[in-house]
């Protein structure tokens, strides 16, 4: 295989979708932690969450000029929301169960911030923020 070849899409690995404990609190018919499933989203798909969590606000002292500016953590909640494939966050009896509507609302509802926090650790590194340039060169060498 060339080297042009292991980038063709057929010759690349598939981001893996990986399963997590969130929280003791939500344990299954034995009684144990179920485990929430996470999978990576694509890079067209990241920007549009960036996209939707950035607005324009106008730069004070200059008419008619504005700068781009991101909400920080509503785009991390689309981001997380997006990757959780398990539970179903879009499913409307979960919703209801909590009385809220939307996965976003839900997510927030169902979990403790220090919960949400390590889902959010874990959406970095399942999405590769956590890999840095250093970290890519070191392994390449080995």
């Amino acid at each position: 295989m060339s080297s042009l070849q292991a980038f063709f899409a057929q010759n690349v690995e598939k981001a893996t979708m990986k399963e997590v404990f969130v929280s003791n609190r939500f344990k299954g018919e034995d009684g144990n932690p179920i485990k929430w499933k996470i999978a990576p989203v694509t890079a067209d798909e990241d920007a549009a969450y960036r996209k939707s969590a950035t607005k324009r606000v106008p730069i004070p002292g200059k008419k008619n000029i504005y700068q781009p500016e991101t909400d920080y953590d509503l785009y991390v909640l689309k981001l997380t929301t997006a990757c959780v494939r398990f539970p179903d966050l879009n499913n409307s009896e979960l919703q209801n169960s909590y009385g809220v509507m939307g996965a976003e609302n839900l997510l927030k509802k169902m979990l403790l911030p220090g919960e949400y926090a390590e889902l959010t650790k874990f959406i970095q590194v399942v999405n590769n923020f956590d890999v840095t340039m250093e970290e890519l060169v070191e392994e390449a060498k080995n």
